[in-house]
């Protein structure tokens, strides 16, 4: 049972206005979320929250997608449980750099010496950035994360997220920093960490290596130009789509069925302008129905050319470089005066100069075929990947060992996942895995990796003998700090070290979100409380990175998933049916909306998105939520005014009963959808009840419960249990509101009231009592209606057919109506009812 209520006391004009700046400053005050630690495991409920990406501000999408989490936080408070519901900020990577640069017009340029009085400009010129040190680069990092993180996190309480604020964290924290070292320098001890060097996925204009899940496919303008190699025999035709590729040629490639080439395998050919020999070889991914069917093997063009340089052990000509210009020098073998004509150019010039000398020499059979191809950009990158050879460090997770993978998908079958269709894409996404996991980045805002090489007595670095630091000594930058049995004046001198000069990926971070908010090796008090996770929210676009990589950091750290269940958000998407997004420019700033609507009204329109499914923002569904929101405030305030009820005043009329037994069907409801994280059934079947509450049972009940007596008793106890249930169903939704009418009558926070059971209703009611009077009274309103007459217009007689169930609300339906002679007639049709109004 719920506390007993105090005397109401109700604002004579109920409003909307300032609601949030009132109780989010009484949320702070009275630490009504902050997390209890003092409760065992078994009565906590612990969210993997996910830290936004602090770069510039927050749109509706994660309005969306956090209301979402929100309200399953709220719902597992009120069921009773210690809701451990962190926040942090994910701060590193190259977003923040790219807004950095532009912000403040600088570039980093580890070269320099650090400059401790430095200032950015004035008037910064993103066109013509500043070189600065690379801690000066930091700092300036660390100053605008600061502005954004402050802007964020008012952002979200005006939303009214019920995180606890005091379990804040950052992806680039010194806590966050030392766990994710930690657990990298745990990989490298098991093996599971390792560097390699080999051909890599680049991104010529951040300079960094991409991992797999990082790529995106997007369809691009080409051509396919048909060229000529010289063979003793017979010249060979192949089609391609990058002619500037000629100089890194290694092979000809066809399939071993091939009979046009079965004759030329084993033999060579002369590559046109350079005139190199390279041999033709057979493979089975080679596709004989795609183009002349024979294809040049460059390393490297795309992830073919890695698998094919691979299985036919192909030497290497390397041409394009970090920068994603072609080498001053030519590779081995090729001879460098035609190559000068390309040396130095970006791919795009050096395409149109070899096409211009193709035709030159005649090796181009006739003019390009234009098409439109799918090309592989960085997700966050503006220009086509190039593949370069590079020195990365990795993580294991099944790309190249079936036992593993084996391993990772059994985790995904344990995963509780909501909506259930979505495991499968987590499943695709570990099947199709080609590769490990490339978690080192060329860039400078990240998280060290902690790790030092020595060198030899030329100054070379040994990579295969990494010196690590001690565990106790994290977090550590290679680039400053000094490795075990070394002095600063050692590094980059023979017989010295050097720092590794790279950091982790953003999500080598971000996959250990559980271990960095729940205090590992840190805490382990608190770890012990919230770890594995109850829930992980996310969208599911990231299944494929955040939620794959968290799950292989915790098989691999503590042999078990992170987190029971997996909640899918879906995209918001623009009213041309398109993912909103930072990058495509067409997003919907929050704020604004916020001010003009009010927070609840918001969180309605994102929790009518249900779990997984793509959303259009609609300004009109916000609407309504506001409509709602201040229904509310009228109901409760109507309900609230009707007189006091006394103490354990028992609810004895058929049509209350009729109506609290309603209400139970929807307690019963809403707790199951919720349990199943169906916030969406959950407030649509509330939100039903509610205006069937107001339209029809309020209606019903006005005039008896205005009155004296038993009978008016009942109606007010009736009216004030549904106001107190109905408000605590719609907190996780709708926290500002239901807070708001909550004080006016009752002691605490609705936000730790207990959820509603069935229990605290009196039982014996039967809701088709409810359905059926509501459906005469609207029948009745219908005819006024039609009449033109006012819904006060007295009836002199109605009859009521085909509703037996009336007989016991009788009275409450001729006094809404004011029917003075109500009749009711058997009848095994649908109910209707014949009026006629007073004259």
């Amino acid at each position: 049972m719920t506390e007993q209520p105090r005397t109401p006391h109700i604002p004579s004009k109920p409003s909307l206005d300032g609601l949030e700046d009132k109780w989010v400053r009484a949320w702070d005050d009275g630490g009504v979320y902050r997390f209890d630690r003092t409760r065992p495991r078994g009565e906590v409920y612990s969210i993997d929250t996910p830290p936004p990406t602090v770069s510039g501000s927050l749109h509706v999408g994660h309005v969306f997608s956090y209301t979402h989490t929100d309200a399953v936080a709220r719902f597992h408070r009120m069921r009773g449980r210690a809701v451990f519901y962190p926040m942090g900020w994910d701060d590193n990577g190259l977003p923040t750099e790219r807004r950095v640069q532009n912000h403040f017009g600088v570039r980093c340029d580890p070269s320099l010496p650090y400059d401790p009085d430095f200032e950015p400009p004035a008037k910064p010129d993103p066109k013509r950035q500043l070189p600065v040190s690379r801690r000066n680069f930091i700092e300036l990092c660390e100053r605008l994360t600061e502005v954004d993180e402050k802007a964020f996190e008012e952002l979200w309480r005006r939303v009214g997220l019920s995180v606890d604020w005091g379990q804040l964290y950052t992806t680039i924290g010194d806590v966050s920093r030392t766990a994710s070292q930690r657990a990298f320098l745990r990989n490298l001890a098991r093996g599971e960490a390792y560097v390699s060097e080999a051909p890599t996925l680049w991104d010529v204009t951040f300079r960094t290596a991409v991992a797999q899940a990082e790529l995106e496919d997007r369809e691009q303008p080409g051509a396919f130009y048909r060229l000529r190699f010289r063979g003793d025999e017979r010249p060979v035709y192949i089609e391609t789509t990058r002619p500037e590729l000629l100089p890194a040629c290694v092979a000809l490639v066809a399939h071993p069925d091939d009979e046009r080439y079965r004759e030329l395998f084993g033999t060579t050919v002369r590559t046109p302008l350079f005139g190199v020999e390279v041999p033709v070889v057979a493979h089975r991914l080679a596709e004989p129905d795609k183009g002349s069917g024979i294809a040049m093997i460059c390393t490297f063009g795309d992830v073919t050319d890695v698998t094919w340089w691979r299985e036919l052990d192909l030497p290497t000509r390397a041409v394009i470089g970090w920068d994603g210009r072609l080498a001053a020098d030519p590779p081995p073998g090729v001879p460098a005066g035609p190559y000068a004509e390309l040396a130095g150019r970006t791919v795009f010039s050096a395409k149109e100069r070899v096409a211009e000398l193709l035709r030159e020499s005649g090796d181009l059979d006739g003019e390009p075929r234009k098409i439109t191809r799918p090309v592989k950009f960085y997700e966050k990158g503006s220009k086509p990947l190039e593949i370069v050879t590079t020195r990365q460090w990795y993580i294991r997770n099944g790309g190249r060992d079936a036992g593993l993978r084996a391993e990772l998908l059994a985790r995904g079958r344990e995963l509780d996942w909501h909506p259930g269709y979505m495991r499968a894409r987590y499943e695709n996404w570990v099947e199709g895995l080609n590769g490990d996991w490339l978690i080192s980045r060329q860039r400078f805002f990240g998280v060290p990796i902690p790790v030092w090489y020595p060198l030899d007595e030329a100054g070379e670095p040994r990579y295969d003998e990494p010196i690590t630091p001690p565990e106790d000594a994290l977090p550590v930058d290679p680039s400053s700090d000094v490795p075990p049995g070394f002095t600063e004046d050692q590094r980059g001198r023979p017989g010295g070290f050097a720092g590794d000069p790279d950091v982790m990926d953003t999500w080598a971070t971000s996959s250990l979100t559980p271990q960095i908010a729940g205090g590992w090796e840190r805490d382990e008090d608190l770890f012990g409380r919230v770890f594995p996770y109850d829930l992980r929210p996310q969208a599911h676009d990231i299944i494929r990175t955040w939620l794959f990589s968290t799950v292989v950091r915790a098989h691999l750290e503590h042999g078990t998933l992170p987190w029971k269940a997996a909640a899918l958000s879906g995209w918001i998407l623009d009213p041309d049916r398109k993912k909103m997004s930072k990058s495509k420019g067409n997003v919907v700033t929050p704020i604004d909306l916020l001010r003009e609507y009010g927070s609840d009204a918001v969180r309605y329109w994102a929790a009518n998105g249900r779990p997984g499914t793509d959303t259009a923002f609609d300004t009109g569904q916000i609407k309504i939520g506001r409509r709602l929101a201040i229904k509310i405030l009228n109901a409760s305030k109507f309900v609230l005014g009707l007189g006091e009820v006394q103490r354990e005043a028992p609810v004895t009329e058929p049509l209350d009963k009729a109506m609290l037994a309603a209400l139970s069907n929807v307690v019963r409801e809403a707790t199951e959808a919720f349990e199943g994280y169906d916030y969406t059934r959950a407030l649509e079947r509330t939100e039903r009840f509610f205006w069937e509450f107001c339209d029809d049972y309020l209606e019903l009940v006005k005039t008896r419960a205005y009155g004296d007596g038993p009978e008016a008793q009942s109606a007010r106890a009736a009216l004030r249990a549904a106001l107190s249930v109905l408000l605590r169903l719609f907190a996780p939704i709708l926290p500002f509101v239901t807070e708001e009418v909550w004080s006016w009558w009752r002691r605490g926070s609705v936000h730790t009231a207990p959820w509603p059971a069935q229990a605290e209703l009196p039982p014996g009611g039967d809701p088709a009592v409810l359905a059926a009077t509501g459906e005469a009274l609207r029948q009745v309103r219908k005819a006024k209606s039609e009449a033109r007459a006012s819904m006060r217009a007295d009836v002199s007689r109605a009859v009521v057919r085909g509703a037996e169930v009336l007989r016991i609300s009788r009275p409450d339906l001729a006094a809404a109506g004011r029917i003075a002679d109500l009749t009711l007639e058997d009848a095994p049709a649908d109910l209707t009812v014949d009026v006629v109004l007073a004259p």
